[in-house]
């Protein structure tokens, strides 16, 4: 739980071993809400961990005694779960990369940009209440969940993963709606591993890559004969998966009579061989998913509606990886981890400019995507960290690039169109508008009323 004092407002610890700085801070932070607790120096921090937990500490990388870095090792093995965030006069790559790898949250230069400490405090509260959020998730579905290599601490996936353990305790046809890379199949993976049928089969097929004779022979197998090259009994995927779960992606490029036949398989339970006449009772449940709006396919005549509502019992959607930004890090340290591993490589880690690059992009690919270019860069680094230049995105899809401004715009036109479209797409969220276009709150204000926006 987040630890907050009786009044509710979350504890700091200001480390600073210049009084005047650390007075100031305190001044500060306390006229934002929040309670503040002192240190002199990385010695004196680390013996106040030891005392008592805080929600964050903001600590200074130069100190007689103990160095920001060495305590921030030893508060880390202390407590890994304390957000610490550097401050540094000395920017440097070098320095920002030793910290982050040592554990650090972020990190802050001297002297201080108001508006971007209160951004980035804010946002780190907002991460570690996340995660608690997460780890209180996990308690109450029970220990025993399998999230079948699903990442994610963001609000989006929290609320994703109570719906997914609610639907896997029971019989439910379900509906997976997402965009294309998403992670469809690992979310249909994770309701059949958390419900009564995990120690059954979990058949899966792709209706998009198969003609529809081949899809009909796919699902409810043949007969010796039935077609030129049946030259033995086939059994389909239903009745592969008796007993357990069938996962249909893509199902609504099926064939208007494959609809129907599939709508019969759900209503009657039995299926008939390609060729046969007898009916074959099945046991499974069935899991779909389209990346497609099958509300409007069904208003345009392409989708069954009696089709529709058999398989969208319960929908879950799954967002898009540019709407759980918060992941982006987490997925893309797992990545780093396989890939390296896989080709032989010994990559520690990504640089912050490399991290806030990926953070900016706006991922038209998902999770999909950001894996082909965590592997890539791996197969292509020749550092221990990967860098900002040796990530390879499409251009014209960045956060911090708009593939819609045309060379007539002036500079303002461009900057302003930047500005309005990041508002627009954070509902209006300035701290996050902020953040996505790597400004301060003070400067997109100053922006905002030279455009006459606010």
């Amino acid at each position: 739980m987040m630890r907050s004092n009786v009044n509710g407002k979350s504890i700091i610890l200001v480390v600073d071993d210049d009084e005047a700085h650390r007075t100031m801070l305190n001044t500060l932070l306390s006229g934002w809400g929040y309670e503040i607790s002192e240190a002199d120096d990385g010695d004196a921090a680390v013996e106040r961990v030891k005392e008592r937990p805080y929600d964050l500490i903001l600590m200074d990388i130069r100190m007689i005694r103990l160095s920001g870095l060495e305590a921030l090792k030893e508060i880390k093995r202390l407590n890994p779960a304390i957000p610490v965030i550097i401050m540094t006069a000395y920017s440097s790559i070098e320095t920002a990369v030793d910290a982050m790898k040592k554990g650090a949250y972020d990190y802050l230069t001297k002297p201080l940009d108001f508006d971007e400490l209160r951004l980035v405090l804010e946002r780190s509260m907002e991460h570690r209440k996340l995660k608690e959020e997460n780890k209180l998730l996990r308690e109450s579905i029970g220990s025993h969940f399998d999230r079948r290599n699903i990442i994610g601490t963001s609000g989006p996936m929290i609320k994703l993963m109570d719906q997914v353990a609610q639907v896997a305790a029971s019989e439910t046809t379900v509906l997976i709606a997402g965009e294309s890379g998403v992670g469809k199949e690992l979310i249909a993976g994770a309701v059949h591993f958390n419900s009564s049928r995990l120690d059954g089969p979990f058949v899966r097929i792709n209706c998009a890559a198969l003609t529809e004779t081949l899809l009909e022979s796919e699902l409810f197998g043949h007969e010796r004969g039935s077609f030129t090259g049946a030259d033995r009994r086939k059994e389909g995927k239903f009745k592969q998966a008796d007993g357990g779960t069938l996962f249909l992606d893509e199902v609504s490029e099926m064939s208007p009579s494959m609809q129907v036949k599939l709508l019969r398989v759900l209503q009657e339970r039995e299926i008939t061989r390609v060729g046969g006449d007898e009916a074959l009772a099945v046991n499974v449940r069935v899991i779909a998913a389209t990346n497609k709006d099958l509300h409007e396919e069904v208003l345009q005549g392409r989708f069954r509606e009696d089709l529709f509502y058999r398989l969208n019992v319960i929908e879950l959607t799954v967002p898009p990886l540019r709407e759980r930004r918060d992941d982006i890090s987490l997925l893309a340290h797992h990545f780093l981890k396989y890939f390296s591993k896989k080709n032989s490589k010994n990559i520690k880690g990504l640089t912050p400019q490399a991290m806030n690059r990926l953070i900016r992009h706006q991922w038209p690919g998902n999770v999909r995507e950001l894996m082909n270019v965590i592997e890539r860069s791996v197969v292509f680094a020749r550092d221990d960290y990967i860098d900002e230049k040796d990530l390879s995105l499409f251009s014209g899809t960045s956060g911090d690039n708009s593939s819609d401004l045309t060379e007539n715009l002036s500079l303002e036109e461009v900057e302003k169109a930047a500005i309005l479209r990041t508002l627009a797409a954070t509902g209006g969220n300035k701290s996050e508008t902020s953040r996505r276009l790597c400004i301060t709150r003070r400067t997109l204000h100053q922006k905002l009323k030279k455009y006459g926006v606010m």
